[in-house]
């Protein structure tokens, strides 16, 4: 099992993992990642089901907070702060580092007051016009709904859904954007459109996507984690960190041999 692994030559890190352990009660779900994410990049999480991926992810935004029995050692760094550290609101770190979710997820309003609703419980205080226009264009959306912004959000087709989402998490002003198999509900022309806006969104923001696709892994990421699962003798399974490294290195020269046999399909 591969140890302290971090990016080589990152200056500007937004989010640093140290030695992360994740429990469900006593079941240890994941164990020891170290994992340095850099500022403006895309980073990836592969790997096969159960390995660990989303539930990393979402430790970065502590939505794990809302299983009772999560627990977590280890630290996850923001911004030098520890997300875990007793005085951190977690609604603030929410706000801060947003998630987009595997399934597009509107609200039952229009397209207008989903973008303006997370903005107004922040205490947003500007021209809301704007940032709804704004937003709808950082996600290639506007062109499309300029002229329906007060039809239901649930009225777009599921592409046209899930920018949505992606703009809904931008107007509350993120750092970091998280998306966990944002495209695996979309046809393919759907999944180009959002794969073209992550290029755009990096300029802006960080994005960590989890993928099962590992074309699309190496289109949209400047580096790529590798996460598998150890099985114990008593059958547990637990994820761990195998390899992370720029996406080119994962996909045409990897360290580890279980990530050479990952990447040509050996097992996954």
């Amino acid at each position: 099992m591969a140890t302290n692994i971090r990016t080589a030559n990152d200056t500007d890190t937004v989010l640093r993992t140290e030695g992360l352990n994740v429990y469900y009660g006593n079941f240890l779900a994941v164990s020891n990642v170290w994992l340095d994410v850099p500022r403006n990049q895309a980073v990836a999480f592969i790997g096969p089901s159960g390995c660990g991926k989303s539930t990393i992810l979402r430790c970065y935004n502590r939505l794990n907070d809302l299983i009772e029995t999560f627990r977590a050692e280890g630290n996850v760094i923001y911004q030098g702060h520890n997300l875990y550290a007793p005085n951190v609101d977690p609604v603030e770190v929410r706000r801060r580092i947003g998630m987009v979710f595997q399934r597009p997820n509107p609200f039952p309003k229009s397209i207008y007051d989903n973008i303006a609703w997370g903005a107004k419980i922040n205490g947003f205080k500007g021209n809301m016009d704007q940032l709804v226009e704004s937003s709808l264009k950082k996600a290639a959306l506007w062109d499309e709904v300029k002229d329906k912004l007060r039809q239901n959000g649930l009225s777009l087709s599921g592409g046209q859904q899930q920018r949505l989402c992606i703009a809904r998490a931008i107007a509350v002003q993120p750092d970091v954007i998280l998306m966990d198999e944002p495209c695996s509900a979309l046809d393919p022309i759907s999944t180009l459109r959002v794969e073209e806006l992550i290029h755009q969104l990096k300029e802006q923001y960080t994005i960590i996507i989890v993928t099962h696709n590992m074309q699309q892994a190496s289109r949209v990421a400047d580096k790529t984690a590798f996460f598998n699962v150890q099985t114990s003798e008593k059958g547990g399974r637990t994820g761990h960190l195998v390899e992370y490294e720029r996406t080119e290195k994962i996909f045409q020269d990897p360290q580890q041999e279980a990530t050479k046999e990952y990447i040509s399909g050996k097992f996954g």
